[in-house]
């Protein structure tokens, strides 16, 4: 189990897929999800160095862009300042039973923080991207 998340820092929104595998076509298909839910939108999505967000087979919305963000450097990414917030409200110092039940926290987490607009743009919207004039 994978979970795959974009945020539109200024405007208060993300969306999440929780997908089987961390690939080639998964990435696909999240960006083809996210292409969809931002469709008013032209995306800029800041990726990692990971392998499946640069491979030569991945397809790219054209309402959408990649940049890579620089190496070792996750505090630059709005993303992972969800995923912080995350583990701290909903996982720190606990055990699940099962998968479904891990899956079920955060599924709850991520429903919640996609309901707070005002909270998602104070983890995420730094300077540098919400000032960005296009």
């Amino acid at each position: 189990m994978y979970v795959y998340s974009a945020v539109a820092p200024a405007q208060g929104e993300m969306t999440s897929l929780i997908l089987p595998s961390a690939d080639t076509a998964m990435m696909t298909l999240f960006l083809e999800h996210v292409s969809q839910t931002f469709s008013k939108y032209f995306i800029v999505m800041q990726v990692d160095g990971a392998g499946w967000h640069h491979s030569d087979e991945l397809v790219i919305p054209s309402n959408m862009r990649l940049i890579t963000q620089p190496p070792y450097s996750p505090e630059v990414n709005p993303v992972e300042h969800i995923w912080d917030d995350l583990r701290e409200k909903h996982f720190g110092n606990r055990a699940f039973p099962s998968l479904d039940a891990l899956i079920e926290v955060l599924c709850q987490g991520l429903n919640e923080l996609a309901d707070d607009p005002e909270r998602l743009r104070s983890l995420t919207g730094f300077p540098h991207i919400v000032n960005v004039n296009l």
